[in-house]
């Protein structure tokens, strides 16, 4: 489990501002995505070696009048449940106000790390104006400027200094985490693969309930099942249930080789399931899709084609993935998803031998070379796969500059149309021969 940094506070104290600043020029797990993530509120950052994930609460506040405050204090709860060190930003410009108050009362009931930040501190006359915050009773007081960047070095020195070790992993089976939207049937997949003995590994520490994992060995299979079903809460605030899912989807993700994402047949595929699907490519896992309660489906023989049109046409451009039809309710289908879900594993840490790979793609790019561009012609002389955790190839040639995405997906199909690489995503890169 990453360590995870929280920023909370009520709107406008620059929460944005102090994120884009941790996160500096690291790439956010969740770029601007449609849907739940409208904005770049998740994002990985390092200090001293250490890594941590970063999520600011902003933006997750309902419009209307009268859930306006719940749904700030509401994200606050989910912040204290899920974070390893909570920042509370307040403002120097305007002092403590209710809603400040009221977050810190919340603050004051965690057996969390809080550090409370006050930004905006852009002067040295604004310094002895930081002193009102001690009356909170949370401790050190830290004055930022989150736009200049003043201090936000001495908070983070003692921030990593709350972080804990992550230990690697000493056990080499596949992790499988099973993802999904609540009520899609994760809990009862997970009873239903391991009957009523459940053998749990660990709860891992850290946050207050995290993602449970089981040891799975029956069957000739043996893997570890990385259960995140009913943890979820259920709030009024929409917006904020979907701020959930996601955080406690990308801890699971972190952990997976293999995400099978459930989806239900009778509501179809939605943004959120297209968010955890991109969340997934992005952190270069397996994936699976598992289509459940088909049983509750009037079907003829196209309905399964058509669906999986309907799911194709919405994760392009990868569309290479396992889909599994199942009823978990009555147990149809739910072993062939496992076994899906070992084969990807298996195609991610894939290994081509180089002698194959060029003996197979170098004959496909001559006959179809990248078109040449401002008149020069560009030659692909050699491929190698790259020694990581997800299949990953360089292509030497002599204009790397000039190859562009429509020519990268033609050699990410013609590998997949000849190397078995079904669920995992592939990277390619063309480098200087």
């Amino acid at each position: 489990m990453s360590n995870i940094i929280a920023i909370v506070g009520r709107p406008n104290v620059g929460k944005s501002t102090l994120f884009n600043r941790l996160t500096e020029s690291r790439k956010a797990i969740v770029d601007d995505m449609s849907g739940v993530t409208r904005d770049r509120h998740y994002g990985v950052g390092e200090w001293i070696d250490k890594q941590f994930t970063v999520i600011d609460t902003g933006g997750y506040v309902a419009n209307s009048e009268d859930v306006y405050e719940a749904a700030i204090r509401e994200q606050v709860m989910i912040a204290i449940e899920e974070a390893s060190v909570l920042i509370f930003m307040v403002d120097v410009t305007t002092g403590i106000t209710d809603l400040d108050d009221d977050i810190a009362q919340v603050l004051r009931r965690s057996n969390k790390p809080v550090f409370v930040c006050a930004n905006k501190v852009d002067n040295t006359a604004l310094y002895n104006e930081i002193h009102t915050f001690y009356g909170f009773g949370l401790g050190e007081v830290y004055p930022l400027s989150s736009m200049t960047g003043s201090g936000t070095g001495e908070l983070l020195d003692e921030i990593v200094k709350n972080f804990e070790d992550i230990q690697e992993e000493e056990n080499q089976l596949p992790k499988i985490t099973i993802a999904g939207r609540p009520n899609v049937g994760k809990s009862s997949l997970v009873n239903a693969l391991i009957g009523k003995e459940r053998n749990i590994v660990t709860a891992n520490a850290g946050t207050t309930r995290d993602s449970i994992k089981i040891h799975y060995n029956q069957f000739g299979h043996e893997f570890m099942l990385i259960d995140t079903a009913g943890l979820r809460k259920k709030t009024k605030v929409k917006e904020n249930l979907e701020f959930y899912s996601v955080m406690r989807t990308i801890k699971a993700l972190e952990e997976a080789d293999v995400v099978v994402l459930m989806i239900d047949a009778v509501e179809g595929i939605e943004s959120q399931d297209i968010n955890i699907f991109h969340l997934a490519e992005k952190n270069k896992k397996g994936i699976v899709i598992l289509v459940n309660k088909w049983d509750l489906i009037e079907k003829n023989t196209q309905t399964m084609k058509a669906f999986e049109e309907q799911i194709h046409e919405r994760i392009r451009p990868f569309t290479d993935v396992p889909i599994v039809f199942t009823s978990v309710l009555n147990k149809q289908r739910i072993f062939k998803a496992i076994e899906a879900a070992l084969e990807v594993y298996k195609n991610r840490s894939k290994k081509i031998p180089t002698s194959k790979l060029n003996d197979v793609m170098l004959p496909l790019i001559e006959k179809f070379p990248p078109p040449a561009l401002k008149g020069k012609h560009i030659k692909i002389k050699y491929i190698t796969q790259i020694n990581a955790t997800s299949p990953m190839f360089a292509f030497f040639c002599n204009l790397p500059q000039y190859i562009k995405d429509p020519y990268k997906r033609f050699i990410e199909n013609k590998l997949r149309e000849n190397f078995d690489f079904s669920g995992a995503p592939i990277q390619i890169y063309f480098r200087q021969k």
